[in-house]
């Protein structure tokens, strides 16, 4: 499919269906019976609602529109939330449904921060719709759904229901979802895409359509119809409809606010986490390359090792089924969560045994599992392809290189602390710290620089612009100088060049996670031409 709309792409030729909606923005009159369908369908508690209508309002008077759209799970062919989660609770069925298993969920959050179409939730407490229990709410509840995330599943029961007894989803209402079942408007259909005399087939074909984030490579399978053949064209955004004033003002639905699934307990597993695993790698390779002795190297991993450790303490206190948290070591294959709770398997038995026996064997594996701990981190923010500010191309090499600089700072405080100075040490930090400092300035300033261009929302770029200033004086001017001077006028200019080196990791690390964490928010690459002024419908065609 073109991205201005027109027939969908190849069927898929396996016999499996491939179900998905159909969902016409001009039929759509914004009565939220949909909505109110999923939450009597699935008993979701107050705050938690799968099925969306959005109401939109665009342009200034005189020339102005109206318009609602239906959200939700898009329950993508190529969904960004089953390959993160640790656990294999999200998953997709050959049929294409994005489905939950409740009872394997952790409640991490990852898969939240992953979808870019906020369809999901995580309910952390019993909340009531009238402050305390009623018999109804007790009779639905649902205590298997506490402290996990949930979705839309496209009342996946009803479609497996139909199966069984013959009958075709999307035509009988009964083994529909709620949503388009209930929908007064006929605007809302749900079919098979997989055989194209379905309804959703022939209604794609027919007419333009566009996908909610095609660019993202997501391939959604919600398609909306924009506009009335031989009636009512559809149009492309107003310039005014994609103004950074218009996408900063939270009142707009299509605005995304900022995630609250990963708070400050996510930024101090990286924050902790990045500059532990630095430090280790950077000491090791200061042992072999520079001298440092290997008691000064063990003492240096064990502080690293509580470091470390504090903040996957914090993790720990984050997810929602804590007793559950071993089930993260199940899906290696394609979870990077899943990959840094392995590199911690090995990093502190490893550790241990070094403490026992030391030796260069041993100080390697310790290394290099810090270097995969790390590697990790960088790749699980990346990964979270809801929050535009993680997902930049830069955000790994950002998080490895600043970890690495904040290993040289610490190497840098624990040489003005420490007994175990040896005078290659103070060459050795001095350049790696300068080099360090200077790598990570050019990457800042070019994932600041780029910013818009690389899809992040204003709201967050204004986040990063108030960051940069400060962040640029303290994290990379103070210890690149102070680094390049320490080793001609004094060592302990070290000290006070890996406190700003450390303090510059904090600041940014902190901010992008907790601050310039905007949600991917809703789009509307082609839209419906009607309103009033130049946004009215134009005469029909072929008169009234």
């Amino acid at each position: 499919m073109s991205p201005d709309g027109g027939a969908p792409g190849t069927p898929d030729t396996t016999d499996s269906p491939r179900y998905g909606m159909v969902v016409d923005l001009n039929r759509c009159v914004g009565c939220q019976t949909c909505t109110i369908a999923c939450k009597h369908a699935n008993d979701t508690p107050p705050g938690v609602q799968w099925r969306k209508v959005l109401d939109i309002e665009r342009g200034t008077f005189p020339d102005v529109e109206r318009l609602f759209m239906v959200v939700g799970c898009q329950h993508c062919a190529e969904p960004p939330c089953v390959p993160v989660c640790p656990t294999g609770a999200t998953a997709q069925r050959a049929d294409g449904l994005v489905t939950m298993k409740y009872d394997t969920c952790i409640g991490c959050g990852y898969c939240a921060v992953a979808c870019p179409y906020q369809a999901r939730t995580i309910g952390h407490g019993e909340d009531w719709y009238y402050g305390e229990e009623t018999k109804q709410e007790a009779h639905v509840f649902h205590d298997e759904r506490v402290g996990v995330a949930t979705k839309c599943t496209f009342c996946v029961e009803r479609i497996d229901e139909a199966k069984e007894e013959g009958k075709t989803p999307g035509i009988d209402l009964e083994y529909s979802p709620a949503c388009s079942s209930s929908c007064i408007a006929s605007a809302l259909h749900f079919g098979d895409f997989n055989n194209p005399d379905s309804n959703v087939s022939k209604l794609a074909t027919e007419n333009s359509f566009f996908q909610m984030h095609e660019e993202l490579g997501t391939d959604p399978q919600i398609k909306y119809l924009y506009e009335v053949p031989s009636s009512m064209p559809g149009r492309d955004p107003e310039p005014e409809d994609l103004e950074d004033e218009m996408m900063s003002d939270l009142a707009n639905p299509l605005v995304g606010a900022r995630q609250t699934y990963w708070d400050y307990r996510a930024a101090m597993n990286f924050i902790l986490g990045g500059m532990s695993s630095g430090l280790v790698i950077m000491a090791t390779i200061a042992h072999f390359l520079s001298g440092l002795s290997s008691e000064a190297l063990l003492y240096l991993n064990i502080a690293a090792g509580i470091g470390m450790g504090v903040g996957l303490l914090f993790v720990f206190m984050e997810i929602g089924r804590k007793m559950r948290f071993w089930r993260a070591l199940l899906r290696p294959q394609s979870s990077w969560m899943t990959r840094e709770t392995y590199a911690v398997a090995v990093f502190y038995p490893a550790l241990l045994a070094d403490l026992i026996w030391p030796g260069p064997v041993l100080h390697l594996v310790v290394a290099m599992s810090a270097l995969a701990f790390l590697y990790c981190q960088a790749r699980i923010l990346h990964a979270a392809k809801g929050i535009p500010a993680w997902r930049v191309g830069l955000i790994p090499s950002m998080l490895v290189m600043t970890g690495l600089l904040e290993g040289v700072g610490l190497l840098g405080i624990a040489s003005g602390l420490a007994s175990w100075r040896f005078e290659a040490s103070i060459a050795f930090i001095s350049t790696w710290g300068a080099l360090l400092a200077l790598a990570n300035m050019l990457i800042w300033q070019r994932y600041f620089a780029c910013a818009k261009r690389d899809g992040v929302p204003p709201l967050a770029r204004a986040e990063l612009q108030k960051l940069t200033p400060a962040l640029r004086l303290i994290g990379h001017i103070t210890p690149l100088v102070l680094f390049a001077l320490a080793a001609v006028f004094s060592e302990s200019l070290l000290a006070i060049a890996g406190v700003a080196a450390v303090t510059g990791g904090v600041m940014w690390k902190f901010t992008v996670i907790t601050r310039a964490c905007h949600q991917q928010g809703f789009a509307m690459p082609k839209m419906p031409q009607r309103g009033s002024g130049n946004r009215a419908a134009p005469a029909r065609l072929g008169g009234l």
